[in-house]
């Protein structure tokens, strides 16, 4: 997936609107002409082509390089980009510090990702690494463009410069990763997800630059941002969603920690920046359950999600079926990461299980795990045949695979028989009330028991969505 995404910015639209509102007519100024720039580049009539002064594409990586490639260029306080080049890959510093930071930010980020996953930069194919400091006038936002990197100076009496934020220079080159593997739509659950994933890497780069444990890390986002003065830590709190700040020209951190508190909203992409606070938490109890280093174990489970056969439509419930079937791949049906990331997943209300504790949610009930297709009737013999597919998807790709029970492993022959036995697809399928357009489809067919089902795969518990996706891979694929 390479198609250039809709501009994504790290300080979020409703933030900026608070501002602009503020009785400090400097404030309210900047604030104002931040939020004009990013409806721009939002409505696209800012593109990496057809900017004021024009621009060049990102240069291709040179054959062999492994090692990032930067370049740092300054805008001047212009918003023409890329800019005058005021360093490149090797040169010394120079006395600007927010080059410097630049420079060093998009380094510690290629270190991450080669480091913990052997991933040549963003792209995998080491794309060169561009960055512009001193956009625009007291600019207020950081943003990934598509090809480059962008930072603002701050209005410097709320927000600082942007270049001083490892963890938001991880997260905003995060959006590349994304743009070249998931491609996650930028609205409602999937853009919340596409927004997390950058929160996720983004302390990952600062933890793995600082040598952090999870135990030891903050878990804020943008924590070097904020002005003396303001009413907050940070931007986000992946640690305690809702509790970054509480200031008087901020507002209140709108973040939700639980499903609970999901926020429906038109505004912000559909809450891109707000409802990421639930996946937030998820990965951050992970890591912290898990213990260690979180980019070493937790990362991996996400980097292996992000980087596989995902849906650029991907929704919550799926995305944590998924890390399940991550962590399960690694470390093994029933292992301790796999059971982490499922206690992780429940606790926010996502999968069904408990609610977060001291949320003072109620319990989420279990999945009902069907009735009987026919009392009488002993569960499917070992030597019954079942044939499953898999269709749609993003990549439109089709993977089928035709099985009798007893071929499969014990544990998998045993959920077999127990599935068929009930009228759990049934159920789910007749319970689809939508179209899923660029989600796996799974379709199952039995000859005795009778059955002969296709079920989407956002209505799919985690449990049969991962016994689909074994059965599918088989011995070989496994």
């Amino acid at each position: 997936m390479t198609t250039s995404p809709a501009c994504c910015s790290i300080v979020p639209p409703y933030l900026l609107a608070a501002l602009a509102s503020s009785d400090d007519e400097h404030l309210a100024a900047r604030a104002q002409g931040t939020l004009r720039v990013d409806e721009e580049l939002r409505r696209g009539r800012v593109t990496a082509e057809a900017r004021p002064g024009g621009r060049t594409a990102t240069p291709a990586a040179e054959p062999g390089t492994t090692g990032p490639q930067r370049t740092i260029h300054d805008a001047q306080g212009g918003t023409d980009l890329p800019g005058t080049q005021v360093r490149a890959e090797g040169d010394p510093a120079t006395a600007d510090e927010a080059v410097t930071q630049a420079y060093d930010g998009l380094g510690a980020t290629w270190q991450l990702w080669w480091e913990a996953y052997e991933r040549n930069s963003l792209d995998g194919k080491g794309l060169p690494l561009v960055a512009t400091v001193h956009y625009g006038q007291d600019y207020d936002n950081a943003f990934w463009d598509g090809t480059q990197m962008v930072f603002g100076d701050g209005d410097g009496v709320v927000f600082l410069g942007f270049t001083r934020s490892l963890d938001v220079i991880g997260h905003e080159l995060a959006h590349g990763v994304t743009q070249y593997t998931a491609g996650l739509n930028y609205q409602g659950q999937s853009g919340a997800l596409n927004e997390s994933v950058s929160d996720v890497f983004g302390v990952l780069v600062k933890q793995h630059s600082l040598g952090q444990s999870a135990g030891d890390a903050d878990w804020l986002i943008g924590a070097d941002l904020l002005a003396p003065g303001v009413k907050g830590v940070a931007l986000r709190s992946m640690a305690a969603p809702g509790t970054a700040y509480d200031d008087p020209r901020l507002g209140k951190d709108p973040q939700p920690a639980h499903m609970d508190d999901y926020v429906e909203t038109a505004d912000d992409n559909g809450g891109v920046h707000i409802n990421s606070g639930i996946p937030n938490k998820a990965f951050h109890d992970l890591a912290v359950a898990l213990g260690g280093n979180a980019w070493e174990v937790a990362g991996r489970i996400w980097y292996d999600t992000v980087t596989g056969e995902i849906s650029a439509d991907c929704d919550f419930a799926t995305f944590a079926g998924l890390t399940v079937a991550a962590a399960t791949a690694r470390h093994g049906e029933g292992s301790a990461e796999a059971e982490a990331v499922r206690t992780a997943w429940s606790g926010v209300g996502v999968t069904a299980g408990s609610s977060a504790p001291g949320d003072g949610g109620t319990a989420t009930p279990p999945a009902d795990p069907g009735t009987p297709t026919d009392p009488g009737t002993p569960a499917p013999a070992p030597g019954t045949e079942v044939a499953v597919r898999r269709t749609g998807g993003f990549a439109g790709r089709t993977r089928e695979r035709t099985v009798t029970l007893g071929e499969l492993p014990d544990d998998d022959g045993r959920a077999w028989q127990s599935l068929l036995a009930t009228d759990r697809l049934q159920g789910l399928a007749a319970a689809t009330d939508r179209e899923y357009p660029d989600a796996y489809c799974y379709g199952v067919r039995c000859a005795a028991p009778e059955v002969d089902v296709t079920v989407p795969e956002p209505v799919l518990d985690g449990d049969v969505r991962d016994l689909f996706e074994r059965t599918l891979r088989g011995p070989d694929l496994a």
